[in-house]
């Protein structure tokens, strides 16, 4: 059934479909920027090791370039932590985050878990009271439950997609060295990284972390991390580091 914005009375009417679970999650989830700088030789010959052999150092030059790269990530806590994936901080120079509210704010990595391919990182802003994540249970997602996912695909800003559990307890997909994933086939973009995959009611239940696809497209087979695994390696990260 289709509603108008608002009733007779000009009262708004509340919110129908998933806009209030959109609503709740959207402001907790952030756009990760990170660069990386690189340095590339001056001689291109630099590279091959006959060169190397005949010419030794002497042209041995190193032109610093940056790498871009773009993520998402949770909130979870009012005090800035923030819960990424770790290839979407991973060898970063500088990490920013993009608020949804605008705000713009310098990011460090407290630690990350490559095994599982997660970090957590922190921002430092006036007021410490950060909108955070609600956490959900794995406990009770249950295939064709239905998902949203939020992130920020391609960076073209912060977006909801809408799909199913597909599966539970994926592995042996070569992704990480240690997998329990959630399959979803809600949309997944590179960019979504690091970001929130929500129940109906807005609570966290994954963590988006791959897709499967041979073109970059999404193909139905997003990979998010369960949220009781990813919260456990979360506070293990704040409390020691690691």
């Amino acid at each position: 059934l289709y509603e108008s914005n608002a009733s007779a009375s000009g009262d708004p009417l509340p919110a129908t479909g998933f806009s209030r679970a959109a609503r709740k999650v959207m402001p907790a989830v952030v756009n990760v920027y990170t660069t990386t700088e690189i340095k590339t030789p001056v001689h291109p010959f630099m590279n091959d090791p006959r060169f190397r052999f005949f010419f030794g150092d002497q042209f041995d030059e190193t032109v610093p370039q940056q790498s871009s790269s773009l993520g998402s990530g949770v909130i979870i806590s009012k005090d800035g932590y923030i819960l990424t994936n770790h290839h979407v901080v991973e060898s970063a120079d500088k990490i920013e985050v993009a608020l949804s509210d605008g705000r713009h704010a310098k990011a460090h990595v407290i630690g990350s878990d490559p095994d599982t391919d997660l970090a957590v990182i922190k921002i430092d802003l006036p007021g410490n009271n950060l909108p955070t994540i609600t956490f959900g249970h794995s406990s009770q997602v249950h295939v064709g439950d239905i998902v949203l996912a939020v992130g920020n695909p391609f960076g073209v800003g912060e977006t909801v997609t809408m799909g199913i559990i597909s599966a539970l307890k994926r592995n042996h997909l070569g992704l990480n060295t240690f997998e329990n994933f959630i399959q979803t086939d809600a949309a997944i973009n590179p960019g979504n990284s690091g970001g929130a995959l929500v129940d109906v009611n807005g609570n966290l239940i994954g963590i988006n972390s791959a897709i499967y696809s041979p073109n970059g497209g999404p193909l139905g087979l997003g990979f998010p991390i369960p949220v009781s695994p990813a919260k456990t390696i979360m506070e293990q990260i704040i409390h020691n580091g690691s």
